[in-house]
């Protein structure tokens, strides 16, 4: 084991660890000492530290940060391990082939690296085409994130992939809870696509990707299966798909043979982005874009302001409605709202798909906010399917945050 400053925790802490879950909590710890000696001591933001029960009980190693309200991030717990470059390099060939084995000749755009599902503590790095686009929110994992990086860059030839941009976009709310200085820019002096754009496919579907300026990474690579299980439901249907982002769900409805599809979402530059993946396939006279409020349009459906029925198919992929655990009651009432007035707006035997993308509305909640706004809505709910985030972000079991994506279809009777 590795002379590292020893973390010695709750027995409730310790119960958690010993289920694979990695983060140990500031209220957690009892007392840290130094490596050599029984004496009480302080890491450096970002070092590693060996973990313990009170009865010493070896837990793991994992990097430590005295800002964070998530005191400890695991990322081992095999005393054996040496947490050197060939280490990381291990970790990474772990990630590439596990994206390889599931995504196959999706491989091209997908998450190559979620965070703690692939015991990269806080990191998130997507492919698109030749561009790397990375998000780091854990300073320990900062510390090697160059290292990370570059042996990726090295790898990806040997999966077909040549990397000529790499570029980071660590900022926000989060980067400050850590203790970090926000990082966004060019890395490792690869910079080859330098106006912020590149091209992808998705289910045989072209998209331009701002990774400058796009919302997170650029696109949301978690829905792609679920946007083609909406798609097959689409033909010959009118569909309604809200808060449409860069406008995938309406292009694979589109695509599908969909009569009439309507995008919307409040924001300008998302209905613009819309307007361009569109003419990128040749699309852009089969699909209306429409720039306003979700809540406000659904509300003016609900109602019959444009009669019942106008669309027998409705999408709702929300941002998600709550980022912390202290808000999920106004959430579910933000999600009732808007799944209520989509089922009073479908004519009997419509058809509805509806997500979520918050791990603090768990499926069981968003389930029971589902069966109350059907019950307020006076219809019942045919459940097709119930999905989640595609296999290139991968849940652990014993990690309850890496399942936040839920996607359901129905049909309303």
């Amino acid at each position: 084991m590795l002379p590292l400053h020893r973390v010695f925790i709750t027995e409730k802490g310790a119960n958690h660890a010993k289920t694979g879950h990695p983060w140990v909590f500031e209220g957690e710890v009892v007392k840290i000492l130094s490596p050599a000696s029984d004496e009480p001591a302080v890491p450096a933001d970002g070092s590693l530290v060996n973990v313990f029960s009170p009865k010493e009980r070896f837990l793991g190693t994992g990097y430590y940060n005295s800002s964070s309200k998530i005191r400890v991030r695991l990322i081992s717990d095999n005393a054996n391990d040496r947490f050197d470059e060939a280490f990381y390099r291990r970790r990474v060939r772990y990630a590439l082939d596990y994206r390889k084995a599931v995504m196959g000749a999706d491989f091209s755009a997908c998450r190559l690296i979620h965070g703690e599902a692939d015991r990269f503590p806080g990191l998130t790095v997507d492919l698109f085409e030749d561009t790397l686009v990375v998000e780091c929110l854990c300073l320990g994992t900062s510390l090697v994130k160059d290292l990370i990086l570059s042996t990726l860059v090295e790898f990806l030839p040997e999966y077909g992939v040549r990397i000529g941009t790499v570029y980071e976009r660590s900022e926000g709310e989060l980067c400050r809870k850590e203790g970090m200085e926000p990082s966004v820019g060019f890395r490792l002096g690869l910079c080859e696509r330098e106006d912020g754009h590149v091209p992808i496919t998705e289910n045989c579907v072209r998209y331009d990707v701002d990774f400058i300026r796009g919302q997170k990474t650029g696109f949301f690579l978690d829905q792609k299966y679920n946007r083609l299980a909406a798609a097959r439901l689409a033909k010959g249907r009118r569909v309604l798909d809200c808060f449409t982002h860069t406008g995938a769900f309406a292009l694979n409805c589109a695509l599908a043979g969909a009569e009439h599809v309507t995008a919307v979402d409040i924001s300008a530059s998302a209905i613009e982005q819309t307007k361009k993946n569109a003419a990128l396939n040749g699309l852009e006279d089969r699909i209306e874009f429409v720039e306003a409020d979700v809540f406000e349009l659904l509300t003016e459906l609900a109602s019959g302001a444009k009669g019942r029925g106008a669309y027998d198919y409705i999408i709702l992929d929300p941002p998600a409605f709550t980022k912390s655990g202290s808000t999920v009651k106004d959430a579910f009432r933000g999600y009732k709202d808007i799944n209520l007035r989509a089922m009073r707006s479908l004519p009997r035997g419509g058809w509805l798909a509806t997500a979520s993308c918050s791990h603090f509305m768990t499926a069981p909640l968003f389930e029971k906010m589902l069966d109350e706004a059907a019950s307020d809505a006076g219809v019942s709910l045919r459940q097709i399917e119930a999905r989640a985030a595609s296999p290139d972000h991968p849940l652990l079991r014993s990690v309850p945050e890496t399942d936040y994506l839920k996607f359901y279809l129905f049909q309303v009777v």
